[in-house]
Formats: C-alpha cells, structure tokens, sequence
C-alpha cells in the first residue's frame, strides 16, 4: 500500500484528497494528518481514518488534540509546530506527501518533503511563487517528484509531452494558456467593486474554495500566482504563459504546439479530479467525479482578462519579470490584504493597491538564498500591515 501524509488535510484539499483515498482502501494508507487551528476537523478526520500522526501547527491546539485522541483510545501521535509539521512531511512510510497548507505557511514542511525525495503533490502554490528556483533545484539535488495539483497546472501536464523539463521549444511547444472562470466579479460594474463585501468574494460560481483562495479568484490574484507557477513547474518565461477568461470552467488549461496544435483538459469543475490523476500517475484511478455532459455544458465561452478590472494580475506579471525575490514580496502582501480584506474592513479594490505599494518600498532583494527569502517575507507582511492599517 501506498502511504500518504496530508499536509492541511482540514481544508477543501485536503477533505477532497481523503475523499479520493476513502473510495481506494487496498491502495492507499494515511500517514499522517495537519491541520493549523481545526481541531474538530481533525479529530474526526482522525476517527476516521487513523493516521499514525496527526500535527496541529497551533501548539494550543495539539494539546487539546492530545487529550481527544487519548480519550478516545486511539494509536495516534499528536505533534505540533512547523518542526512537527517537517517531521511528517519527511516520514519514510509516507511515499507521498500532499502539500495543501495554504500560503507561504506551507513552504517550510514543503520543502521538507523535497528533501527527503518524496512524490509531492503541490497543491501549495506559494511554494513556487516564494522560492522558485531554490525550490525545483532542491527537487532534482532530492531526486523529488512533483505533479501539480492546481486543476490548471495538472491539465498543461496533462497536455505536455514528455522532456518538457528540458525546454518548451526542444518539445515543440509554443505557449501555455491558463484558463480562468473570472471569479464572481467578472460582469460587475467597476464601480460597484468599492462596495464588494468578503461574502461576496468568497461566493465563487464554480469552485467550492476555502476564504483565501476564494478572493485571490476574486481578485484573479490566483491566476498571477499560477503564471509564476507555471514558470517554475514547465521550465518557461512569462511571455510563454497567457491566461484566458473561460466562465465555464470545463477546459482547466491548454497548450499550443509550433505546429498549431492545440491541446485541451476538459472536465467537470471538481479538485477530485487531478488529485487522483497526481495520486496514480501514470495509472487511472476512480475519483468520484461525475462525466463530463458537453450537451449540457452547450457552449464555451472565451475572453481575454482586463488588466484594469483584474490589476493583481498585472502585478504578478510585474513580479515574475523583477525576479529575485519580487514573488516572494507579491505573495506576502496579498496574504497580509486579503486577510485585512476578510477580517479588518480592508476595502476590496485596496488590495491591489497594499500590494503595490509594498513591492515599491521593498528593495530588490536576492532570491537564491532560503534565509534571504523568509526575511524578505517577514519583512514584506510588516510593511505591508502598516500600508493596511492606512488604508483601513
């Protein structure tokens, strides 16, 4: 059997991940469970699945955890913090590790997982938007393998043919488009975008997201941080990968060959789906998700994203072009407004403006140095609260 470890097995990755692995019991074994503060959600996860560990990043947390998983007798190990957190991320039993910890949280057990060589399933785009190249250059010092989990990225694999990694124009590909639904906001009048409330944000018409992710799609915040992950998984520039406003959410990304040839991943808008392809990759397994019915999709619609409505997006192109460690400053000054956004009275349309003006008061810092890289994080979220409480 093939063991796994679920890094933010609370949030709809994760759930979805073990829902996938519930429909599959002969092959696949929990390892290993985290969660940041849920400790409800964990302890029935626990119930339910019986992990050999289960990590709360909250140490308060893990000591309530403690004292559930005792009461109720089970084997289970209870660990705590980011050191817990790298502990399982690295277990030897655990063949592979899903990294679903939203933000730059997730980076540390992440990169834990790359150096000891397990299957990664990335599903933790700020791995890659905070310390791209250090990051895939550990995956091949590992001998790590990553398949995405990001329904975008795991549809250009998909569609790859294989030696990509060595470049896009020796395989005979021309570019990547990364689609994308638009989010809820795609037909709103710009001025109404003042008044938008996180409810709203967070009311998605295609995907079932956690908060978060649900404004970065509001935003098309998400999309830039895509972009920059496309680079760094498919070995390209920017130039190479354009993003293409699909409502529909049926075509999740495609990739055009020199010879006009151009490749689609077609399927009903439900993350079961690449997480079960990363999870049996080469091989297909059952994921739980219904058939696609084109008589009912009817139609797919297609428009370019306005760089006016969607400014996040532009800063995104902005950043991966700046390099070093401009991602890293892009990706903690969103989490810091989207946060202000859901839980402060951050105005909506403020968030691309605490971005921006973090990414230019923050110096171009190198990005080829992991310690470099979490002080410019740490760093970039001081300014960029202090540019949030101005604003508020």
């Amino acid at each position: 059997m093939i063991g796994v470890t679920v890094l933010g097995s609370t949030g709809s990755i994760g759930v979805s991940t073990l829902d996938v692995i519930a429909r599959h019991p002969e092959r696949y074994r929990v390892v290993a469970l985290t969660a940041n503060r849920d400790l409800d959600g964990l302890y029935d996860q626990c119930l339910r699945f019986r992990p050999d560990y289960a990590v709360m990043a909250d140490p308060d947390s893990a000591l309530g955890l403690e004292r559930c998983i005792r009461h109720a007798g089970l084997a289970t190990s209870v660990l705590a913090g980011v050191e817990g957190l790298e502990a399982v991320a690295q277990l030897p039993e655990a063949e592979q590790v899903m990294a679903a910890i939203v933000g730059a949280a997730g980076l540390l057990p992440t990169l834990a997982a790359v150096r000891a060589g397990k299957r990664i399933l990335l599903a933790n785009k700020e791995a890659l938007v905070v310390s791209g190249r250090l990051f895939m250059e550990a995956v091949e010092r590992h001998g790590a393998e990553v398949l995405p989990i990001d329904s975008e990225h795991n549809a250009v694999f998909q569609c790859m043919p294989s030696g990509f990694e060595h470049g896009l124009e020796r395989v005979g590909v021309r570019r990547i488009l990364l689609t994308a639904s638009g989010g809820p906001f795609r037909q709103t009048p710009e001025e109404a975008l003042e008044h938008v409330t996180p409810a709203q944000a967070c009311a998605h018409p295609n995907w079932e997201m956690g908060r978060k992710i649900s404004v970065d799609s509001a935003t098309m915040m998400n999309k830039g941080l895509e972009v920059i992950e496309a680079c760094w998984l498919f070995h390209t520039r920017p130039e190479r990968v354009d993003v293409l406003l699909h409502p529909q959410s049926v075509i999740h990304s495609l990739v055009e060959y020199l010879d006009g040839s151009v490749l689609a991943q077609l399927g009903n808008p439900d993350m079961r789906t690449p997480i079960a392809h990363a999870m049996a990759w080469p091989q297909r397994i059952e994921s739980g998700v219904g058939s696609l019915d084109l008589f009912q999709v009817a139609h797919l619609d297609f428009e370019p994203p306005s760089l006016r409505r969607f400014p996040c997006l532009g800063l995104a192109y902005e950043a991966i072009a700046a390099g070093g460690a401009a991602p890293a400053v892009l990706n903690a000054a969103n989490e810091v407004a989207v946060a202000a956004f859901l839980e402060q009275g951050l105005r909506f349309t403020a968030i691309p403006e605490v971005i921006r003006r973090t990414l230019e008061e923050m110096p171009l810092a190198d990005g080829e140095d992991l310690a470099v890289l979490l002080e410019t994080d740490a760093e970039a979220r001081i300014r960029a609260e202090r540019i949030t409480r101005q604003l508020v």
